[in-house]
C-alpha cells in the first residue's frame, strides 16, 4: 500500500512563517514537521509515499530529495492556487497506483500507528474509505463525523473531529473531472451511501496549524 501526504498548501494560518518556507518544512525539535510523518510511514511498512506540491513546493523536493527513512519518494506538482485535497489526490492517481492508499494531512502531528485496516483489504464489500477520527479539540468544538460501530455517519450521535488521516479506494475520486475539488462533499457522499468505515483514535494527535500550536510542539519535543 502506498500513502500521499498533503503538503499543497499555503499555510495562510501559519503565516508569516510560510511566506518563505512551506509548512512542512517548519522546524518542531529541531527537524522538518513532515520528518516524524515520514518516519512513522517507514515504521509501518510503507515504501512508496507520493507527495502534492504547490506554494514553495520546490523547496519541499529540494529538501526531501527521492529517498527518506527508506521510503522512495514522488511527487506531484500542483498549479498555484492549488487543488484543494480531492483534486490534489485525484492528479495524483497514476502515482498511487490501483489499490487502497492511505492519506495524510501534511499538518499532523501523532502517533497514531498508520497500519492500514482490515476494512480496506481486497473484497467485494471493502468500502471507499476509512478515516479515523478524534475527540474534538478547542477550536473545532463541533467536530465533523459521527461514529456508529465502524460505520461513519453523518448524524445520529455525538460529532468527533476528522483527524486527516485517512485511507481511500482510488474509485472516491476517479470519476472527478480534473480541477479543484474539496475532500468533504466527497466523503459525505460515500458515507450517505454508507460506504464509509471509521475508527476513534485517543493517542496524541496535534492539528499543527498556527504559529502557536507550532511553538507548543517544538518546545514539548526539546526544541525551545
Amino acid at each position: 500500500m502506498r500513502a500521499m501526504i498533503l503538503a499543497a498548501g499555503r499555510g495562510e494560518r501559519m503565516r508569516p512563517l510560510t511566506d518563505q518556507c512551506p509548512k512542512p518544512l517548519l522546524p518542531a525539535g529541531g527537524r522538518p514537521l513532515i520528518g516524524y510523518t515520514l518516519d512513522r510511514l517507514a515504521a509501518a511498512g510503507y515504501q512508496e509515499v507520493v507527495i502534492n506540491l504547490a506554494h514553495l513546493g520546490d523547496q519541499i523536493r529540494s529538501a526531501l530529495g527521492e529517498e527518506q527513512s527508506g521510503l522512495t519518494l514522488r511527487y506531484s506538482p500542483e498549479p498555484p492556487g492549488a487543488l484543494e485535497t480531492a483534486g490534489g489526490i485525484r492528479q495524483a492517481l497514476a502515482l498511487l497506483g490501483d489499490e487502497p492508499f492511505l492519506v495524510v494531512n501534511g499538518d499532523v502531528w501523532c502517533d497514531h500507528p498508520l497500519t492500514p485496516p482490515a476494512t480496506m483489504e481486497a473484497g467485494a464489500e471493502r468500502p471507499l474509505a476509512h478515516i479515523v477520527l478524534v475527540a474534538n479539540p478547542i477550536h473545532h468544538a463541533q467536530g465533523d463525523f459521527v461514529l456508529d460501530g465502524e460505520r461513519v455517519r453523518l448524524e445520529g450521535g455525538d460529532p468527533l473531529t476528522f483527524s486527516g488521516i485517512g485511507w481511500y479506494d482510488p474509485a472516491l475520486f476517479r470519476d472527478l473531472p480534473s480541477g479543484r475539488h474539496a475532500l468533504g462533499p466527497l466523503l459525505r457522499q460515500a458515507i450517505e451511501a454508507g460506504r464509509v468505515t471509521g475508527e476513534r483514535y485517543s493517542g496524541d494527535w496535534r492539528d499543527i496549524g498556527t504559529p502557536e500550536r507550532l511553538a507548543a510542539l517544538d518546545t514539548e519535543l526539546g526544541g525551545g
